[in-house]
């Protein structure tokens, strides 16, 4: 059996090779410290280094020098996928409450930060697949209408995009609950999951992963995996999308209903539906004095490129935009053409 110590010491092991899968370049142990700081791992620079002499012996990572930084190898990606235990590791969950605090976005002003979601992907790709990215927004699958360019060597946060890619940005889901919480409202993140549509309409989750046993977002797994229809649900309404559930206080409901109104006006729209006090919502039980929301996955957009055979290295809440600095799907084929 093991003890409290070995497991913990296997989950740091996990974390720091997760942390270090979900970079496009190597990093320092520096940047690798902040980055687990920033997700409640405090460890000590002996210990870490410790760490990353372990994995880099054991050939799950590799050093390019003491300045060049580490970067996760096939090895140490194999071992998260056997391992498996990183589903459970759990701190999605904690960063999503802190993403929550940090962004600065005010409903009334339409001003300050948003929590964004970056696809790395060519220019020429999203160009080929644009029309089909339009028609999830355009039917309502995407959260809101609007989105980001990053443009090669643009950076967010510890993301840099390289030469050869745009960042594909779209907002992500949890801006809402930061928006509910800015107005007295707090917000419960249960699950992701794929949501199934018949003629347009919801009508029961048939995957889900809760946010509290796993340290992946949850649409990221089903978009890999191929187990989504962007496709059907584009073309007559019949598909499989992502989509997330919420709880809420059932008093707020009101108010709830009222934002999400609101929002839906700046092009920030997400909730697909909104439940009665202590009622199931697609399919979902609401815990009691709580209201239930199916809200739309950030990630939608870019799941129908992947469908479309375009592999996209995408990062959940990966950093912050002003919201003035987002432009309506639209524009996407236009502003394409600047970098083709």
């Amino acid at each position: 059996m093991k003890t409290a110590s070995s497991n913990r010491r296997d989950r740091n092991r996990l974390i720091i090779l997760n942390e270090l899968r979900q970079e496009a370049h190597p990093i320092t142990s520096v940047v690798l410290a902040a980055k687990l700081k920033s997700a409640g791992i405090e460890l000590s620079e002996r210990s870490l280094r410790i760490y990353l002499s372990e994995l880099e012996a054991e050939g799950l990572t590799q050093s390019r020098g003491r300045r060049g930084g580490r970067l996760i190898t096939a090895r140490g990606l194999a071992e998260l996928h056997a391992a498996r235990t990183i589903d459970r590791v759990g701190y999605l969950s904690a960063r999503i409450d802190q993403m929550t605090y940090r962004m600065s976005f005010d409903l009334h002003s339409r001003s300050g930060e948003v929590v964004v979601n970056v696809s790395l992907v060519s220019p020429q790709r999203l160009a080929a697949a644009a029309d089909k990215v339009c028609q999830v927004f355009a039917q309502g699958y995407a959260m809101g209408n609007r989105i980001a360019l990053l443009r090669p060597g643009q950076t967010l946060g510890n993301l840099s995009v390289p030469s050869d890619k745009v960042g594909f940005c779209t907002v992500s889901s949890i801006t809402l609950n930061g928006v509910l919480l800015k107005h007295g409202i707090p917000t419960i993140s249960r699950f992701g999951g794929l949501l199934e549509l018949r003629n347009r309409h919801p009508t029961r989750f048939v995957e889900m992963i809760d946010y509290s046993g796993t340290s992946i977002d949850p649409l990221e797994v089903f978009i890999r995996a191929g187990m989504t229809d962007y496709h059907g649900a584009i073309h007559d309404g019949n598909g499989v999308i992502g989509a997330s559930f919420r709880e809420m206080p059932e008093e707020s409901r009101h108010l709830v209903v009222n934002l999400a109104d609101q929002l839906k006006t700046i092009g920030l729209g997400a909730f697909m539906v909104i439940g009665q006090p202590s009622q199931a919502v697609a399919g979902t039980p609401v815990s009691p004095g709580h209201i239930g929301a199916v809200i739309i996955g950030g990630l939608n957009p870019v799941a129908i490129l992947e469908e479309s055979g375009f592999r996209v290295d995408s990062r959940t809440m990966a950093g912050l935009i002003e919201f003035n600095e987002l432009i309506s799907f639209e524009e996407i084929p236009q502003r394409l053409r600047a970098y083709q």
